[in-house]
């Protein structure tokens, strides 16, 4: 039975990967409310057979989809943000000595529809759930034991990490570190909830913790992220004209897309050109509406550019480490790079290069910077 169980967890994200391209056969451009329509229905058949495994140990337990809860979301599709969950009828079941199965990834709306919260979302649907029901920590397996220094699929020789900020991990989450969604950890900030990343596969995992940051007096590297999930977008201004640079980010955001990385160039005074990314999973409907409004932004033209990826390095004091920021230009140097940009914080270093060199130079970053 513990097996079955397992095949249940390996089945979920094969069962939605399935349904996304059920969904291809039929339309490029699906409506995005059937999409989430035709996506929910994976978290409910595996939640049902869960319950059927635990109910045949002898066990007795309860399913409950995102509506049963219930978690409210808004009504932005394929990328929902969990407003409130109720907790009235996860109390009641818990009473009733039930386990209770709830499906991840999804909610509804005050209107009745149903959303999803993007890929990862289950992992905030459980921390979410955790904070409305006041839990000491939420517990999340996964297929890795615990948080490492950087993708165990790409880098030789990363380290575990034992213990992570919240500040750091959502840093890592947001910057393409893909074991924990970056909503779910906002959540355990905000509600200081410690989250337990742990292996489904190993008995006694322990995992690595997350929580408020410790007192720490020198800088530390906690992981590097590399996001190949980038599309950048530069627009060409008509001639003699200035880019109505206020219109464009007020589109987009009236349109939910998120922008990351900005930079323009300047001839006498005039925005010559802007350039920013998006997610890959935005590009469409960014273009779509800026094609849209070509006269209205003074644009000539727009250029795109998909090939390329994102690395990270994240931790404490990267910009007052003087020496973090010089090994990382000295590999570039060596290595004959080229960058896109490069922008800094007090926790972060990024910069955007070619996707097809994006590992080698994660690994070296990685090789040389991980122990400082």
């Amino acid at each position: 039975m513990v097996t079955k169980l397992l095949w249940l967890y390996l089945l979920n994200g094969k069962t939605t990967d399935n349904l996304i391209e059920q969904e291809k056969e039929i339309t490029d451009n699906p409506n995005r409310r059937e999409h989430d329509m035709l996506l929910s229905v994976g978290e409910q058949i595996t939640i049902s057979k869960v319950c059927m495994c635990l109910k045949e140990l002898d066990y007795d337990a309860v399913s409950l989809l995102g509506w049963q809860v219930p978690i409210i979301t808004n009504n932005i599709y394929g990328n929902a943000r969990i407003e409130c969950i109720g907790n009235k009828r996860i109390q009641q079941e818990l009473k009733n000595n039930n386990i209770v199965v709830i499906a991840g990834f999804q909610g509804v709306t005050e209107d009745g529809e149903i959303t999803t919260l993007g890929r990862g979302g289950s992992d905030t649907t459980a921390v979410a759930i955790a904070a409305a029901i006041k839990a000491t920590r939420c517990d999340i397996y996964t297929d890795v034991n615990g948080i490492y220094s950087a993708d165990p699929k790409i880098v030789k020789d990363v380290k575990k990490i034992d213990s992570i900020s919240y500040d750091e991990m959502l840093e890592l989450s947001s910057l393409g570190a893909k074991v924990l969604h970056n909503r779910c950890v906002e959540i355990g900030k905000k509600y200081n909830l410690p989250i337990c990343v742990k292996s489904t596969f190993e008995k006694d995992s322990i995992g690595t913790i997350l929580k408020e940051n410790d007192v720490i007096l020198k800088s530390r590297i906690a992981g590097i992220a590399k996001d190949d999930n980038i599309s950048k977008i530069t627009l060409i201004r008509k001639e003699n004209s200035n880019i109505k640079i206020d219109n464009v980010f007020k589109l987009l955001s009236e349109n939910d897309i998120s922008v990351d990385t900005i930079v323009h160039n300047f001839d006498d005074q005039i925005i010559k050109d802007i350039s920013f990314t998006v997610s890959k999973d935005n590009l469409n409907k960014v273009l779509e509406v800026l094609n849209s409004n070509l006269e209205k932004l003074y644009l000539q033209k727009i250029l795109t550019n998909e090939k390329l990826s994102k690395i990270s390095i994240v931790g404490i004091g990267m910009v007052s480490n003087p020496e973090i920021c010089s090994n990382i230009f000295e590999i570039l140097y060596e290595n004959n790079i080229n960058i896109y940009t490069i922008s800094t914080s007090e926790t972060k270093i990024s910069i955007l290069v070619n996707k097809d060199i994006s590992e080698n130079i994660l690994n070296r970053i990685h090789e040389k910077l991980i122990n400082i």
